[in-house]
């Protein structure tokens, strides 16, 4: 488990009791970008006392995308790591969920995606204008890239091993949530087995959402510039002959 944190202070040992309670057998690592509230101590504490915690400590807030990389790289290091789940600290993601999202891999599966826009998935305590960003960030990936997954955006994913091992982590170069939409987009293009698992995801009750207008525009430009990169560029062709 790959938990990033930045002052979730006031979710932190609830999330962390609830995901051991739900997989006993899962070691949990906190990925703390120096967090003023604190949250970074409180995860130290924690960890004293629970062999299946660990902390990795970061300098200063970076975005989403280079937390789960440095936790990628340091749970890929532990040679006894099967497979990957990362998740959101607020209880946005139900810890609950996670036997469901871990089945897909046990049959075979490479990345299951813990999917809000499929049946039986949902959003719950969200105002109009933020499941308007939501659909519209996904209906947006989904046609540029020509992707058929219907939540790209979403943090709730289960990871095989060896896929999460063949993307190279280091060449990608977003900060916030376009990394979801990046990550998801080079395992397809790895011709990964990927499966879909309804979630209901709900609002935070407790902390502040990360969420800002330019972590959404860096999303559409990333976006933008991943398609552009497939496209056969018909002059260099032409004047290669």
């Amino acid at each position: 488990m790959v938990l990033p944190t930045y002052n979730e202070i006031e979710n932190l040992e609830g999330v962390l009791a609830a995901i051991l309670e739900a997989l006993p057998q899962a070691q949990v690592l906190v990925v703390d970008d120096g967090s003023p509230d604190g949250t970074g101590q409180l995860a130290d504490t924690i960890a004293a006392r629970e062999p299946r915690a660990a902390v990795l400590h970061r300098s200063a807030k970076e975005g989403l995308g280079p937390a789960y990389r440095a936790g990628f790289r340091w749970v890929l290091d532990r040679p006894e790591t099967q497979a990957v789940v990362q998740m959101d600290a607020d209880f946005s993601h139900d810890p609950r969920d996670l036997p469901r999202l871990l089945a897909p891999l046990m049959a075979g599966a490479d990345l299951a995606l813990g999917s809000r826009y499929v049946p039986g998935g949902g959003t719950a305590g969200w105002p109009w204008y933020r499941r308007l960003i939501s659909r519209g960030g996904t209906t947006f990936a989904r046609t540029v890239l020509l992707l058929p997954y219907r939540d790209l955006t979403g943090g709730f994913k289960a990871w095989r091993r060896e896929l999460l091992d063949s993307i190279r982590l280091r060449d990608m170069g977003v900060n916030g949530y376009g990394f979801q939409i990046e990550m998801t987009w080079w395992a397809h293009r790895r011709g990964a087995r990927i499966v879909q698992v309804p979630i209901i995801f709900r609002e935070r009750t407790a902390g502040r959402s990360k969420m800002t207008g330019g972590i959404v525009r860096e999303a559409m430009l990333r976006v933008l510039a991943l398609r552009w990169e497939t496209i056969p560029f018909v002059g260099t062709s032409e004047r290669q002959r």
